[in-house]
């Protein structure tokens, strides 16, 4: 049992500190940071570096003492490159993530304060609100009108209601007075202890479930089907080249050692590395424009966003309610019915929407004597709220909510102080007032109320024979810039797709007002009864949504996705978290609750549709980036890794030394680690793109061979004009491959013409360095160690020429086959959106 003091005030700083260090961080998930040791070891053990090292170790046993300790150096730097750079990478990520960590209301020292939620500790005292994400297993000490939806614990859809009652017996998620850490606050407030964190909670075991079993992002799925096509290649060259050898009676300790660096110039290892920093930039630069990414796979996704889902509130509007007009049911109750409304949004303890907001803003009637005695949530079925209050002998049932759920539950009206029959006449009369306010843009909710007994607890079931009070509007007027940012969306291939709670005449004219189409909305009700197939149909070609639940959300992302959309949501609510989950980037704003927070891979510190524009084009610079590597490193490599191994089959000595082929891929990679930085063409901004792995295949196999030429006419200039000897030739083909492959970044990195695509400085100055370097390399002190001689000056002259051919011709094939990519990934969106709708099923 806790000390009392504890329970009551908090923990001190010095005991919660010590017990941080007795049970660990509070994260489910906790994985704990490799050390710096071990992340270097991480790269040795890949196969191709253990063979490496053990050949040249075996090297050096027989003498070849320089050409170990080279190899060996090149491994060592290429490790230590990546390492730096990853390592770079991840600490700008981990001081973005910190700034959206999650957070608890916590008592230390007796104060409250925000602490990150990975801090607390057992016995920790919590208070909780609607909105709110438990953090961790708690017994409730206080609680008032708290609900808790626990799905993610027992699978139940409604929210169940807790109280602080002695604990006893059970320990259960269904025990009324415990709280578990992946549940969240509906409605109420409470005061808890902590009683475990971290992977001690009951959600703990289940999270390690749901982790493992994560579903592959689409860049995931890509860098995978990459990586099993490189492994193949590279064993395929492996063991063609160490049959060969053997065949031709060749050493084979060398030829090992041939085999396996031509493979390890083959693999691009430093696609990781790459990739990381790439994203990271990405990361980093999107939160200069305010867009906060928890998730670095999230930025391949939200770059590859065609269809964006969003509710209208706050998006197309500012989200600001205010009441423009109160309108009575009968004369003289219009500060009846604000007197109503006001006690119900004082005494919610549900998330306040925008609409409370705007009524508590407004002067009211005094009501100093009323005593909230219970209270019935809002939910997506019955679109209303009921508060009971007490003021001296009367209790008074209030609710308030969609008007003609609340017309629904009336049987009377206010008239002057009375109630009056609600008749045919009466409500055609109400409705037709709801109507005509909601064709001008205005949300009206309604109010009703009815005395009932005293007593301690309250259902929908009291919800009945109310008197009507009357109307409340209120107004949200369009943002000043919707119209535009909606237009530049479209322009870069977003469509973006309204999801509204509000009535079909309020979104109509909300989105008519913003330029959005809203020809044919649909409803809720009309999807209800349609199969996956003909929804997914249906929202393809409609804009706006209305009357939409939470579940009825849920199935149009999931239609969506089906007709391979890549779907992005923005949700702030509590009942926004599953459509998060669902869609393919969920995302969310700074001020939204906890629980639509956590559920988000993309945080917006901004709620406006522009910031979210900008994080998607920073999505798209990061795709093309990546692909620029993937294309280089397969293409040019794989060019250079076949002259290699048709050299080797065909010369009386080896084309190039081990040696000599790690410090060339080295050189090579070195120039490519500033891609991060580099432009990208409007041609892979302007549209989604999508990972497809046939296009790196095709690049390879047209621009490889194309390098292979080049290299078989060095071959035939440095045998035929200049009767090269080992060493020459060794010297000759390092610098020409080094030239050609490090050059060809200008061409390959644009998808046009490369004299009107200007590259990074910094790629610039890494490309022309790792020139410098390689030709400058035969004419230093280092040379002869290297295996290297000084070139003749009319090689090198010769060699500009061929250079600038080699381009050429690279440039010819690009542009065909990217070209034919392009064609077919703009195409295949416009078909996407083109497929005929199917007749409707008579059930989902």
């Amino acid at each position: 049992m806790l000390p009392v003091d504890y329970a009551a005030h908090g923990l001190t700083s010095d005991e919660a500190e010590r017990r941080l260090a007795d049970v660990g961080p509070n994260d489910p998930l906790a994985v704990a940071r490799e050390s710096a040791l071990r992340e270097f070891a991480e790269p040795f053990a890949n196969p191709l570096i253990i063979t490496l090292l053990l050949a040249s170790g075996i090297s050096a046993y027989v003498g070849e003492v320089t050409s170990a300790a080279i190899i060996v150096l090149m491994v060592l730097l290429s490790v230590g490159l990546h390492l730096t750079q990853t390592y770079r990478s991840r600490r700008a990520v981990d001081r973005l993530r910190v700034s959206v960590a999650p957070t608890a209301t916590v008592e230390r020292d007796g104060a409250w304060g925000e602490l990150p939620r990975r801090l607390l500790v057992p016995g920790d005292v919590i208070r909780l609100t609607a909105g709110d994400l438990v953090p961790a297993d708690a017994r409730l000490v206080e609680a008032k009108d708290l609900h808790v939806h626990q799905a993610a614990l027992t699978g139940e859809a409604l929210p169940v209601e807790k109280s602080a009652v002695p604990a006893a017996g059970d320990t259960g998620a269904d025990d009324a007075h415990l709280v578990f850490l992946g549940t969240s606050i509906v409605t109420g407030t409470a005061r808890a202890v902590i009683t475990a964190t971290g992977r001690a909670t009951k959600y703990g075991d289940i999270a390690a479930h749901l982790a493992a079993r994560a579903p592959q992002t689409e860049f995931e799925r890509g860098m995978r089907s990459f990586s099993t096509f490189i492994t193949r290649v590279v064993f395929f060259f492996v063991f063609f080249l160490l049959l060969a050898s053997i065949a031709l009676k060749r050493d084979p300790l060398q030829s090992l050692i041939f085999a396996v660096a031509l493979a390890v110039g083959l693999v691009p290892e430093f696609l990781p590395m790459i990739t990381s920093v790439t994203l990271a930039n990405g990361a980093v630069r999107m939160a200069r424009q305010r867009v906060i990414v928890k998730h670095l796979q999230a930025i391949q996704n939200l770059g590859s966003i065609d269809v964006l889902c969003s509710d209208k509130t706050g998006t197309l509007t500012s989200g600001i309610m205010h009441v423009t007009r109160v309108i009575g049911a009968g004369a003289g109750g219009d500060a009846r019915v604000f007197e109503l409304a006001s006690l119900n949004s004082r005494f919610e303890t549900g998330i306040k929407s925008p609409l409370d907001v705007a009524i508590l803003n407004e002067p009211a009637p005094a009501a100093a004597d009323a005593a909230k005695l219970d209270e019935i949530p809002f939910d997506f079925e019955r679109r209303l709220s009921s508060i009971v209050v007490a003021r001296g002998d009367e209790c008074r049932l209030i609710s308030k909510g969609a008007p003609e759920s609340v017309l629904d539950r009336c049987a009377t009206y206010d008239v002057g102080g009375t109630t009056a029959p609600l008749d045919a006449t009466v409500r055609a009369r109400l409705l037709a007032e709801f109507r005509d306010g909601s064709q001008r843009g205005e949300r009206l909710i309604a109010v009703a109320s009815r005395t009932v007994p005293r007593r301690t607890a309250y259902t929908v079931a009291d919800e009945t024979d109310l008197a009507f009070a009357g109307l409340i509007a209120f107004s949200d007027p369009p943002l000043p810039d919707a119209a535009e940012t909606l237009a530049a969306m479209r322009a870069d291939g977003v469509d973006v797709k309204i999801l509204s709670g509000d009535n079909e005449l309020v979104a109509a004219h909300v989105c008519a007002q913003a330029g959005l189409a809203a020809e044919g909305i649909v409803s809720g009700a009309d999807i209800d009864s349609l199969s996956m197939a003909a929804l997914g149909a249906l929202a393809d070609r409609t804009t706006v949504f209305a009357r939409m639940s939470p579940v009825q959300k849920n199935r149009v992302l999931l239609a969506l996705k089906a007709r391979g959309h890549v779907v992005g949501f923005l949700g702030d609510g509590i009942n926004d978290a599953p459509a998060l989950h669902t869609a393919d980037v969920g995302i969310s704003v700074a001020s939204a609750v906890d629980v639509a927070r956590d559920a988000a891979q993309v945080v917006l510190l901004d709620r406006d549709l522009r910031v979210l524009h900008k994080g998607i084009i920073e999505g798209r610079k990061a795709f093309g980036n990546v692909l620029k590597y993937l294309l280089m490193g397969t293409s040019s490599n794989f060019g250079n890794m076949f002259s290699m191994a048709v050299a080797a089959l065909v010369l009386p000595f080896l084309p190039m030394l081990p040696p000599q082929i790690l410090l060339n891929n080295f050189l090579y990679d070195a120039a490519q680690i500033t891609i991060p930085t580099d432009h990208v063409d409007d041609v892979l901004i302007r549209m989604p793109r999508r990972w497809d792995m046939r296009l790196v295949r095709r690049f390879m196999v047209a621009v490889g061979p194309v390098s292979s030429i080049f290299d078989f006419v060095t071959f035939w200039i440095l045998l035929t004009m200049f009767r090269a000897a080992e060493p020459t030739f060794h010297t000759g083909w390092f610098v020409e491959s080094l030239v050609t492959q490090t050059l060809v970044l200008f061409v390959i990195r644009t998808t046009g013409n490369p004299l009107r695509s200007r590259a990074s400085r910094p790629l610039t100055w890494s490309i022309f360095g790792a020139i410098a370097l390689g030709v400058a390399l035969p004419f230093l002190p280092i040379a002869g160690s290297l295996g290297f001689t000084p070139l003749p000056l009319r090689f090198l002259l010769l060699l500009a020429p061929l250079t600038l051919a080699y381009l050429v011709l690279v440039q010819v094939v690009k542009a065909r086959v990217v070209g034919r990519w392009l064609a077919h990934d703009d195409a295949a969106g416009a078909v996407r959106s083109a497929i005929p709708v199917p007749a409707p099923a008579s059930a989902p």
